[in-house]
Parts: structure tokens; C-alpha cells; sequence
């Protein structure tokens, strides 16, 4: 065993510190590997991190490196890492001393080949058709007169110029352009978010939301494009409520959004010529329309009337209708005369019938006479028979001397009840409750005023102050003075003071008399009216 106390041997070897062998391997490295293209599959990939930077391994079937993309140089990449993805990177070997690793510090990154950008699109494309983005039941209708068109590309390339253009040509509208880029490893999610924010406009706000968006790049290669085959940009054109029309490369590129969009446009100026109509033709049409219209209408009135002459000629004429009552009412008329002539004649002779003379008047007066003095002597028999009904319908004496004791029993109760409650004392607690409820009530009101009073006069302060900073005098008290005229109206243009005039100046301490001096400036004759730009969509540029 040996023994620890014994003195170490003499060497003649340099003693190094770690940070000296980490530096020189450092260096080393950085030396001999200073620009390196590397192959690989991504691994590891979970995007940039919240620095900006991006970390994460290239690997083949025996090896693995770790890598890294600094935020400067992701921001330059043409299209974004993925995992699984096959690319070459180039960029330099270095160390990191804090973990003893090498690793590649990638200044560009290209993917394989045409190839695996081309298989990992296949891919995408089948998971969402599986899921249905594709469908043709999902697809919005265009609206046929759109008020809005939201543009989302870059605001700098001959690509808006071309869909402004068009638009202005077929039927000028009100167009809102959200700049994005259009190619980059930020291009995806800046469309995506255009999209979005289209969609959460609201419908009456300060901004209006557009009928239809257009998504419009140019032409370019499979991986100037692939922003646009970004899975979240796909998704986000399908969740959108507004319809879309996708015109991003030339006529044979596709991109993912293509298949999701509602329309599908081969160019920019394609896509305007869908969103909307040609105003000439929509004016011709309706000019056809309404010649058509008018046609139709004097067509209709004609047949109609034709119609109305027709079943004119097929009714009776009024002679006709009124023939028969004519003759009738002529008939009745003729017998009417003959009918008067001999009802009088009847009564006549039924009134020559009769003999009136003293002796039968004087006989029917006797027998009235009779029948009278009979009912005179039959009247006290039936009052005294209507006396004793009566009579027998009444109580008898001590049944109505019972109802009589009960009523007075009843009414001395009554008469108790009220007085018990007619008592002093139940009247002092009745006032000393209500005295209590008024004098709550009182307290109550007083609250109440000097609350609304308070409330009164916080408003009252508040318009006062807003009177303040509104008012001009808040002006005169920088400098500034308001021009009068002898009837003390505020003069506002220099052309309408005469020379000799006498003006007053206020101040904002006051006012001063002045009198103008000096020749009245000339009113111009004639002016041209600026040119203003339309109405509608301005310029963008």
C-alpha cells in the first residue's frame, strides 16, 4: 500500500488550468473548422427561444451536433427549421467550455433539397386534408359587392400596385392594406396574424372590417413560398369568417393556403379581377335591366287592358240590366193608382156602414158606466185581502224582539271595540310611532339633498373646468388676441378691414380701441379650386 505521506514525484510537465485547455481547444477548433457545410436531420427543434435564439442538434445515423442559430442570423432564413427536417448548414465549429461540447454556430441554413421541402409539404398536405380543410363545404361564397377589401402583402412590392390598380379600374372601393413580409422565417406568422386581426375588427368601428381579404404574393421558388405553407397560416385562413381569395405565386405554384382558401387566384391582378365587378358592365346591365323592365311593364298594361275591353264586351250594357225593373216599376205604377182608387172607396163605404146617433152613444155609456161602479165595489174586499197577506208575512212579536236584542247586542260590541281603541294610550303610541316615522322621513329628505346637492356641485366644478380649457380665453393668456369690429363681431380675414375702421383688441386682461391703418388687401378675383384627390380609396404611395 502506498503511502500517502511520502512526497509526490518530480515531473517536468506543464500544469494547465481548465479554462486554459478549454480556450485552447477553443481555438483550436474555431482554426482548423472556421466554415463547415454539415448535413443533417433537425432534432430537438422547439423553435426560438424567448432570447431570440434558436438551439437544437443535427444528427445522422451515427452522430449527433449540437447547433445554433443566433436571432440575427434567424431572422435572415429563408424558411423555418422544423423537426425531422433534412438541411446543410453552414456555418463554424466552436466549444462551449461551461459543458465541454462542440458545436456549430450556423450562419445559413438550406434544406437538402427540393425534395424533402417537397415530402414534408406532402405530409402537411395530407394531415389537413384528413382533418378536412380542404372540404368544398367549408368554402365561403364571395360577396358579389363587397364595400371593403382588405390586401395582405407587402406594402413595397409591384404586387399591391397591380391589385390597387385593378381594383381603381373595375370599380374603385375602399381598400385597407396590412403590410406583411411576404418571404423570411417571420413571413407565416405575420400573415397569419393579418388574417386574424381582420376577422376581430368590429363591424361598426373606427376601422372598417373588410367583406373579402386577399392574401397576394409574387412568384417565386419553393422556398421563397414556404411561409405560406406554414400549418398555423393554413389554419388560420380556414377559421376565417371573412371569405378569402388566395393569390400567392404565378399560375402553376401552390401553396398550402391555396388549397384552404374560399377562391384561388393564379395572380394578384386575377385575384382583384374576382373580388370585385366591372362597374360599366354592372351600369350596362341594370340600363338593360331597366329597359327590360319597362318593356315588360307596357307589355302587361297592354294585355290587361286588352283583357279589361274584352270582358267589356262580354257583360250586358246597362239598358239591358235595367229593362225588366223598368217595366216592372211602370207596371206597379199603373196599378198603384187603380189600388188607391179602390181602398177608398172600401173605407168609404165601411164608414157609411156605421150609425152613429145619441141613442147608441148613450147606451155604451151606461154599460162603462156599470162595469165602473162594479170594481168600485170590489176594491175594499181585495185591499183587505192584500192587508192580511201582508200581515201573515211579518214575524211574530218575540221572534222580532230577538233580532231587534240581537242588532243592539251587536252594535254595543261595536261600539266597545272602537272606543278600546279610541283610548289615550293606543292613541300616544299611535302619534309617537308616527312622530318617530317622520322624523326618520326628515332625516332621510336631508340625506338625500345633500347628496344630490354634492353631486350637483361636482358636475358643476367639472363643466367649469372643461369651460376653462375650452374656452379661447385659455388662448388669449399665451400671447394671442381676438380682432372686433365696432358691433363687436370677431373678424376673421384680413380683406374684410377698411381703412379708418375702428377695431377693438381684447386681451386677455381686457380690450383696446384701435383704429386701421394702410390699404385693405385686394380680394382675389378668381382662384381655381385645389385639386383634391377623390373621394373613396387614397393613395398608398
Amino acid at each position: 500500500m502506498p503511502d500517502l505521506l511520502s512526497p509526490a514525484p518530480l515531473t517536468n510537465a506543464t500544469e494547465y488550468s481548465v479554462s486554459e485547455i478549454s480556450g485552447a481547444l477553443k481555438r483550436k477548433v474555431e482554426d482548423e473548422f472556421g466554415h463547415v457545410r454539415v448535413r443533417g436531420e433537425i432534432s430537438g427543434y422547439r423553435g426560438p427561444h424567448s432570447s431570440g435564439h434558436a438551439y437544437f442538434a443535427l444528427k445522422d445515423d451515427r452522430a449527433k451536433l449540437e447547433a445554433v442559430v443566433w436571432k440575427a442570423t434567424m431572422a435572415k432564413l429563408r424558411f423555418r427549421p422544423e423537426e425531422g427536417m433534412e438541411v446543410v448548414a453552414t456555418g463554424k465549429l466552436t466549444t462551449y467550455p461551461g459543458s465541454s461540447k462542440y458545436q456549430i454556430v450556423i450562419d445559413n441554413l438550406e434544406p437538402a433539397g427540393a425534395g424533402a421541402l417537397m415530402a414534408l409539404l406532402e405530409e402537411r398536405k395530407k394531415r389537413l386534408a384528413a382533418e378536412g380543410l380542404f372540404d368544398a363545404a367549408h368554402k365561403q361564397d364571395l360577396p358579389f359587392m363587397p364595400g371593403v377589401i382588405g390586401v395582405v402583402t407587402s406594402p413595397t412590392g409591384a404586387v399591391i400596385r397591380d391589385i390597387l390598380h385593378r381594383i381603381a379600374d373595375r370599380f374603385p372601393l375602399h381598400v385597407i392594406v396590412w403590410p406583411v413580409r411576404v418571404q423570411g422565417e417571420t413571413s407565416g406568422s405575420e400573415v397569419c396574424a393579418a388574417i386574424n386581426g381582420f376577422n376581430q375588427l368590429p363591424a361598426n368601428g373606427p376601422i372598417p372590417r373588410p367583406d373579402v381579404i386577399i392574401v397576394a404574393r409574387g412568384g417565386g421558388s419553393l422556398e421563397d413560398l414556404w411561409g405560406f405553407n406554414d400549418e398555423s397560416c393554413a389554419r388560420a385562413v380556414s377559421h376565417s369568417q371573412i371569405p378569402l381569395i388566395a393569390a400567392v405565386g404565378h399560375e402553376t405554384d401552390w401553396t398550402l393556403i391555396d388549397l384552404v382558401a374560399d377562391r384561388r387566384a393564379p395572380t394578384p391582378t386575377g385575384a382583384a379581377e374576382m373580388a370585385v365587378p366591372v362597374k360599366a358592365e354592372l351600369e350596362a346591365r341594370i340600363a338593360s335591366l331597366g329597359a327590360r323592365l319597362r318593356g315588360c311593364m307596357s307589355r302587361g298594361m297592354d294585355r290587361r287592358a286588352h283583357a279589361a275591353r274584352s270582358l267589356a264586351r262580354a257583360l250586358p250594357s246597362a239598358d239591358a240590366i235595367l229593362a225588366l225593373p223598368r217595366r216592372h216599376f211602370d207596371e206597379v205604377t199603373g196599378r198603384l193608382e187603380r189600388s188607391l182608387e179602390v181602398s177608398t172607396h172600401r173605407r168609404r163605404v165601411k164608414l157609411d156602414g156605421l150609425r152613429l146617433s145619441p141613442a147608441v152613444l148613450s147606451r155604451r155609456t151606461a154599460l162603462l158606466r156599470r162595469e165602473l161602479l162594479r170594481a168600485r165595489d170590489r176594491l175594499p174586499a181585495a185591499n183587505r185581502r192584500q192587508l192580511e197577506a201582508a200581515a201573515a208575512r211579518l214575524p211574530a212579536p218575540d221572534r222580532l224582539a230577538r233580532l231587534l236584542k240581537r242588532k243592539l247586542d251587536h252594535d254595543r260590541a261595536l261600539f266597545e271595540r272602537v272606543t278600546r281603541r279610541m283610548r289615550p294610550t293606543a292613541l300616544a303610541e299611535r302619534l309617537s310611532g308616527m312622530t318617530a316615522l317622520y322624523a326618520a322621513l326628515e332625516a332621510r329628505r336631508d340625506r338625500a339633498l345633500d347628496s344630490r346637492l354634492s353631486a350637483h356641485r361636482t358636475g358643476l366644478a367639472q363643466s367649469e373646468r372643461m369651460l376653462g380649457s375650452l374656452s379661447y380665453k385659455a388662448v388669449l393668456k399665451r400671447g394671442f388676441a381676438v380682432v372686433h369690429d365696432a358691433e363687436g363681431k370677431p373678424v376673421t380675414a384680413a380683406a374684410s378691414v377698411s381703412p379708418g375702421e375702428r377695431l377693438s383688441l381684447e386681451f386677455a386682461d381686457g380690450r383696446v380701441d384701435a383704429l386701421a391703418s394702410g390699404e385693405a388687401p385686394l380680394k382675389p378675383k378668381s382662384m381655381k379650386k385645389a385639386t383634391l384627390p377623390p373621394e373613396g380609396q387614397g393613395r398608398l404611395f
